[in-house]
């Protein structure tokens, strides 16, 4: 391509559309009529709660799973070792693999139930506080409105 052409298409293409920027998105839904406003976070502590025993559940359930695998294997592994199979090393590595990738798993899923215990009780702090500072508003309010004979 010769540069006079380039030129060219560079002109031709900015003379069809503005040099704005344009952003690609979603259209808006309509509104439901539901009075939730478009793009607010909501999220409630029964959806918390659930996900936080979720994580919870699958920590204990796997724990106690992966450690049986594991110890199969181990003992499989052995055996085969002990007979002279190759195949005894390889299974010995997958079980070492095993139990660095199930801890991984592990201490994920921990993390995962802690922080939302903690998530709770943050929430519920800010709750008690913003409750507070909106009855000590309504109680202001409450001594204002006596003083003007409301």
């Amino acid at each position: 391509m010769a540069w006079d052409e380039w030129e060219r298409l560079k002109a031709e293409a900015a003379d069809q559309r503005s040099t704005g920027m344009q952003l690609n998105q979603l259209p808006p839904e309509p509104s439901s009529g539901g009075g939730s406003q478009q793009g607010d976070l909501a999220v409630n502590q029964t959806d918390l709660a659930a996900i936080g025993d979720a994580a919870f559940e699958l920590h204990r359930d796997f724990g106690r799973v992966s450690e049986h695998a594991r110890a199969t294997s181990q003992k499989a592994a052995g055996g085969l070792k002990t007979q002279g199979f190759a195949l005894g090393s390889a299974l010995d590595h997958v079980a070492s693999r095993w139990i660095d990738q199930s801890r991984s798993l592990l201490d994920a899923t921990a993390h995962i139930s802690n922080h939302l215990d903690f998530t709770k009780g943050a929430h519920a702090g800010d709750e008690v506080h913003i409750s507070g500072t909106i009855s000590s508003i309504a109680t202001l309010d409450a001594g204002f409105n006596e003083r003007k004979g409301a």
